[in-house]
């Protein structure tokens, strides 16, 4: 049996009722959005000139930013979730660093460098940093529980992967409530707030995702 077939056979194994892991973790990450999109509703709403946002570039690529960020995230967290970690498992984030300095560039580009400060500021900044992390909290749950069926070879690697992914969908909710489109915001707060979710997630993924 070759190697990865065994390593798929392993976390099968380990899966419930032995389906693909990632359809199960797949379904686990719906089942905590659907949480957390009742409390943005509840507390947040998406915001008023939706409408007219939609139309910008700014606000296009910052939708565009966190669902890359999302299905590399997903990837990583399959990926970690194995009993042997692949070779340079980061660089599977290098596309959404790639479209982020590119976006950042263009942004710099086309404004006045005396607007970058209040571009990068925004208005919303500290909302963002507690919203992300409390929109995230339902899917880490739900994905570690479920992480627990895996066979991660690093428990610390595979809860921070779960914890980035938790605060990439947290972000695609977020991205329709917050005011601020600029790449430079988004680029630099969005990813502020989701550390607190990853170191959270290699926390918890260390003490309850061991085999």
């Amino acid at each position: 049996m070759k190697t990865d077939n065994l390593i798929d056979a392993l976390v099968a194994d380990r899966t419930p009722r032995g389906k693909p892991l990632r359809w199960v973790l797949a379904a686990a990450l719906l089942a905590g959005g659907v949480v957390s999109l009742a409390f943005f509703l509840a507390a947040l709403g998406v915001r008023a000139d939706i409408q007219a946002a939609v139309g910008t570039w700014r606000f296009e690529l910052k939708v565009g930013l966190v669902l890359l960020a999302l299905a590399l995230a997903f990837s990583l967290c399959i990926a970690l979730s194995r009993p042997v970690i692949p070779a340079h498992p980061g660089r599977r984030l290098l596309p959404l660093a790639a479209l982020a300095v590119l976006a950042i560039a263009i942004e710099l580009l086309a404004l006045p460098s005396t607007s970058w400060a209040s571009r990068l500021v925004g208005t919303n900044a500290l909302v963002c940093l507690v919203a992300i992390p409390t929109l995230a909290i339902a899917p880490l749950a739900v994905m570690l529980a479920i992480l627990r069926s895996g066979a991660p070879a690093s428990p610390a690697l595979a809860g921070g992967a779960a914890g980035l992914l938790a605060a990439a969908a947290a972000a695609a909710l977020y991205a329709f409530h917050c005011f601020d489109d600029s790449p430079l915001f988004v680029a630099t707060w969005y990813a502020l707030a989701a550390l607190p979710v990853i170191a959270l997630g290699a926390a918890a993924g260390h003490r309850l995702l061991r085999w």
